[in-house]
């Protein structure tokens, strides 16, 4: 086997340059999420969706594009971030930069990622750990600090459409790629062979085998709905209202009324998934405020103390609270938003506007006695 030849790439949220094992430039135009943990109740209604549309299909059983894992004890599959974690081996970060090694850098000279492929018990358990909490509260013991002494917090997710995709550098087929236009990650379902190197090679195994068609598959990120302007079924369907899809600018590109842009670069309160993987995910996510700081920093980087900071203080903030009131808010794409007379207004591609929320409901209180109508207003009994 012939030694791998690697490119050096800027990766922004490691804030360095690292090794990539395949030439892809970076889209003008990259897709992206955000997901608000301290939102999600985990009632799967993202999941259903997913699955009601998506992999219904024979060999697609277990599959699920789209699941929602409580943490600290909750994976599909089974042990996927554990896996991950150990592998890198610790990774300290300085001043906002990366010193540890990313699963390309990790990788032997004759290996394009540093991966594990589950097995199938792996696959098995997708509600493993539900509403299992970390922590043991004593009986009759109740915490109004944060963060508490007993925790979980649920972690929906999905494909994150990587800027640097594990899953397309390891193929051997290249079969997997990455569409310039949006940033989009699909499988070439006619070139794959099944060699499921994509999977072992993805640290968010969010790449699934079909033993029935014997090609690997993954989330499409909804791409027909993008394609018409419209968000994702996951993002539709959420009725907690904690999502959000649209497009990141790049690194050096920072656009004020970008939805996406702002809560990522501007306000930071929305952060990457375990960002040590090297694959700059597109899935950026509020981390949640009630759990230990040091499991959230592992888990989203250092960046998790001013992202907390900023969120709590959205009630002062009506830029960070109109967006937030936002999302949920409107199945069409927003590419910019403004926040005027306590108004959240989001606007398409061209500039209409096509949701406004205004930031607080208005409050009336009726009389006691309607004269009018001769009828009380209120219960009298």
């Amino acid at each position: 086997m012939s030694q791998v030849h690697r490119h050096n790439v800027y990766n922004w949220q490691l804030g360095r340059d690292m090794d990539y094992t395949h030439d892809a430039p970076r889209p003008d135009r990259q897709v992206a999420w955000v997901f608000d943990t301290n939102k999600c109740i985990a009632c799967q209604t993202c999941t259903v969706a997913c699955k009601q549309t998506w992999t219904w299909g024979s060999g697609q059983e277990y599959m699920l594009w789209n699941n929602v894992e409580t943490k600290p004890y909750g994976f599909f599959p089974t042990g996927w971030d554990v896996h991950l974690l150990e592998m890198l081996g610790p990774g300290p970060w300085e001043n906002g930069e990366y010193k540890g090694k990313t699963v390309f850098e990790a990788a032997s000279l004759k290996e394009d990622v540093k991966g594990w492929q589950p097995e199938s018990e792996h696959w098995t358990y997708p509600n493993l750990g539900e509403d299992e909490p970390a922590g043991l509260a004593e009986q009759g013991s109740y915490s109004g600090e944060f963060p508490h002494d007993t925790w979980f917090f649920y972690l929906a997710r999905i494909c994150n459409h990587c800027t640097y995709p594990a899953c397309l550098s390891a193929c051997p087929r290249d079969a997997i790629y990455k569409r310039p236009e949006d940033g989009i990650v699909l499988v070439d379902q006619e070139r794959c062979r099944g060699y499921q190197e994509c999977t072992s090679a993805c640290p968010y195994k969010k790449v699934m085998f079909n033993n029935t068609t014997g090609t690997s598959e993954k989330c499409i990120a909804c791409f027909p709905k993008i394609e018409q302007g419209l968000q994702p079924q996951c993002v539709t369907t959420c009725i907690g209202r904690i999502r959000i899809a649209g497009f990141i600018n790049p690194p050096d590109v920072v656009d004020e009324r970008n939805p996406i842009d702002f809560l990522v670069k501007v306000r930071k309160v929305a952060l990457p998934l375990y960002p040590q993987s090297g694959t700059e995910p597109n899935v950026y996510y509020v981390p949640p405020i009630h759990t230990p700081r040091e499991y959230t920093r592992q888990m989203f980087g250092p960046g998790v103390d001013e992202a907390i900071e900023n969120y709590m203080n959205a009630k002062d903030d009506p830029e960070l609270l109109g967006l937030m009131m936002l999302l949920g808010s409107t199945e069409r794409i927003m590419h910019t938003f403004e926040v005027e007379n306590d108004i959240a207004r989001g606007f398409d591609a061209d500039g209409e506007e096509i949701v406004a929320v205004p930031l607080r409901e208005p409050t009336f209180i009726r009389e006691y006695f309607d004269d009018v109508h001769d009828t009380y207003l209120h219960n009298i009994t």
